[in-house]
């Protein structure tokens, strides 16, 4: 097994997160290993505590990194960061990365579900446990799909596509991403297909994003991460998507902000002050030649935030 992940932002996201040797790093997303071993390479003294909740991840990733006497990996999920740090002796982390979202080896496995250009069971599950997206599109309602869609899609699409999984399902269960996809492209009108790519995509996201309740688990990563940083270090995350991007753009800057008493107040009563600053203030995008050598790269942005 080969578990291939190409890092996009990468070179940048090692240089954000100002290494030192004997630090203490914390890699929240694991996946092919490429991160973690750039981080081990800079290390003399210093610990990697690499985390994945992907059992691929961790079997292959776990080879690639064995000849590293720095390295220590724990299978698990970056959400709990906190507790996985202090089970491996690790109180205060020097410096924390976050590469959000679905890998290149997970999308280029068809057995996976995550990709609607295979026909392959509609799985989507990061970690191999719980419901499925199979589960999803056979037993929530109408409205619950719709709304799953919507929110996590981004779809104004969601009400079609919802109902017309639900009329496909009357006659038998949705049971491959092959499936799926056909019953999506025939909810829509032509002039999305033709307008928008694939019309799958969106809902492909929605419900992966449902089934691996990613956006609950990013917020709480970003509060475990923040809370075992050291004064000084440094927290990178890499997103895929703007709503993503929105939950981590949104904490970085509440993190950064002082004072919120009201601008007519003569003197701060508050007494709120920041407890980080931004490196990028809009975060950084791809270079045009990452973008031409790795599509998937188009919508990633690296935001770095340094605790003070």
């Amino acid at each position: 097994m080969e578990f291939h992940h190409k890092p996009v932002l990468f070179q940048e996201t090692i240089d954000g997160l100002n290494i030192r040797p004997d630090g203490q790093y914390i890699d929240g997303t694991l996946g092919g290993g490429g991160h973690s071993e750039a981080i081990l390479q800079k290390l003399t003294t210093g610990t990697l505590l690499s985390i994945d909740q992907d059992p691929d991840a961790i079997k292959a990733a776990g080879e690639r990194l064995k000849h590293y006497p720095n390295s220590r990996i724990v299978r698990g999920n970056f959400s709990q960061m906190d507790e996985l740090a202090k089970q491996q002796g690790i109180g205060e982390a020097d410096g924390i990365l976050l590469d959000i979202g679905v890998s290149s080896y997970q999308l280029d496995t068809p057995e996976r579900g995550f990709s609607y250009h295979n026909d392959a069971p509609l799985d989507m599950r990061m970690s191999r446990e719980g419901a499925t997206a199979a589960d999803l599109v056979n037993t929530l309602s109408q409205q619950e799909i719709a709304d799953i869609i919507f929110r996590y899609g981004e779809d104004k699409n969601a009400n079609r596509i919802a109902s017309g999984i639900c009329r496909a399902r009357e006659k038998s269960p949705i049971e491959t991403t092959g499936q799926l996809a056909e019953i999506i492209k025939a909810s829509v009108p032509a002039a999305v297909r033709r307008e928008q790519g694939h019309p799958a995509r969106k809902t492909f996201q929605a419900l992966r994003i449902a089934v691996n309740g990613e956006l609950d688990r990013l917020k709480e990563g970003l509060e475990a991460g923040f809370s075992i940083l050291k004064s000084g270090g440094r927290l990178a995350v890499i997103t895929f998507h703007s709503l993503e991007d929105r939950i981590v753009k949104q904490q970085m800057n509440d993190w950064c902000q002082g004072c919120i008493c009201p601008k007519d107040f003569p003197v701060c009563v508050c007494g709120r002050k920041p407890q980080g600053k931004l490196l990028y203030k809009r975060g950084l995008t791809p270079s045009p030649q990452e973008l031409e050598e790795n599509p998937r790269a188009r919508s990633a942005r690296l935001r770095v935030i340094e605790k003070l």
